[in-house]
């Protein structure tokens, strides 16, 4: 009996080919860790230093490889590596980023030989924990990022070098630099709006990443990438982070900043940098450390305490030819009355 016509097999039909099994790809997994605290009035990251003298490198965040007959996880991995270079003792951790680079058989740094995923980590601790120790220093993230830093009004060195450049790279023909680029991606001069500020734009302090991949972008770091024109680096030189392994970590050190910005905001992240016990002024001085601006007195003092941030413990620290200052501690109660219970300080100063 014949098939029906839909049941009869088609001869022009190709058989489906199996598929060969792909061959197993050799990665690495490391991790990163951006150790913060505040030491006096200064935000200050653990740096931990790196032999690598062809680089010129000036230290790594406490970073490694996860390995799974010795760590149970990646955090594992993380909490002993941290512990190893530095002598700390992690509390809460968090993943903000990842991040891709290859490295040699040799170790020495990026190249065509084995691929290494980075997994990067956040880390705040008080600042009595804050101490050179164990091969480990601390350094001010603004050694790093001074455009970041506003407590003393706009940094001349935004002002005076980076706007300036920033601009003539925008100005190059996109014809010239951007052919490549999708037509629905903003044009330069609209990404150094939204990350600098330019043109009466309000300056967004979460924004560091992208302020330092678009400097990077233009060559202004030393760092060109294809179709970025010629543009002279910035004449000042800031320090690096990079890991013969794990690579450039200075866009994690940016990744990490902007995440603990937001995190202030949001979230009593700020208490974590602060002791136990702690004077208005003295939140007032941290908060300005990891924002970047200076502010209002007396508005930051109603902020706290209206949002029930604080509450006072009757105790006061006395100081010489001045008047005793009250002491307060972080209020936990404000965790079951607010979603968000951080310091809602506006973005943004033009």
């Amino acid at each position: 009996m014949d098939l029906p016509a839909r049941q009869q097999p088609n001869a022009q039909q190709p058989k489906a080919h199996l598929r060969s099994p792909m061959a197993v790809e050799s990665i690495a997994v490391g991790v990163n860790a951006a150790v913060f605290a505040v030491r006096g009035d200064e935000p200050v990251v653990a740096v931990v230093p790196v032999r690598r003298e062809e680089r010129n490198g000036d230290g790594a965040l406490p970073s490694g490889l996860y390995s799974p007959r010795q760590h149970e996880d990646l955090e594992t991995a993380l909490r002993f590596c941290v512990k190893q270079q530095t002598g700390l003792e992690l509390g809460s951790a968090r993943q903000i980023c990842c991040t891709l680079s290859r490295y040699g058989s040799d170790g020495l740094g990026p190249s065509q030989g084995v691929p290494c995923l980075a997994v990067c980590y956040l880390a705040l601790v008080a600042p009595g924990r804050v101490e050179d120790s164990n091969g480990a220093s601390w350094r001010s993230w603004y050694a790093y990022f001074p455009w970041e830093d506003w407590r003393r009004g706009k940094p001349a060195c935004l002002a005076e070098e980076i706007e300036p450049r920033l601009q003539a790279w925008a100005r190059l023909s996109p014809a010239h630099c951007e052919a490549s680029v999708p037509r629905d991606r903003l044009d330069r001069r609209q990404r150094l709006r939204i990350a600098f500020g330019c043109d009466g734009a309000a300056w967004d302090e979460e924004k560091a990443l992208e302020r330092y991949e678009l400097l990077a972008e233009a060559g202004l770091l030393g760092e060109t990438v294809p179709g970025s024109g010629n543009a002279a680096a910035i004449a000042w030189r800031v320090p690096r982070l990079w890991h013969p392994m794990l690579g450039d970590q200075v866009r994690i050190l940016a990744s990490a900043i902007g995440e603990v910005r937001r995190s202030v905001k949001w979230q009593p992240a700020i208490f974590e940098l602060v002791p136990d016990l702690f004077t208005l002024f003295e939140l007032q001085k941290t908060v300005e450390a990891i924002l970047g601006p200076n502010l209002h007195k007396q508005n930051f003092r109603r902020l706290v305490e209206t949002g029930g941030l604080v509450e006072p413990t009757g105790e006061y620290r006395f100081r010489t030819g001045g008047r005793p200052a009250q002491l307060y501690r972080f209020r936990r109660d404000v965790l079951l009355e607010r979603p968000a219970p951080g310091v809602r300080i506006k973005a943004g100063r033009a």
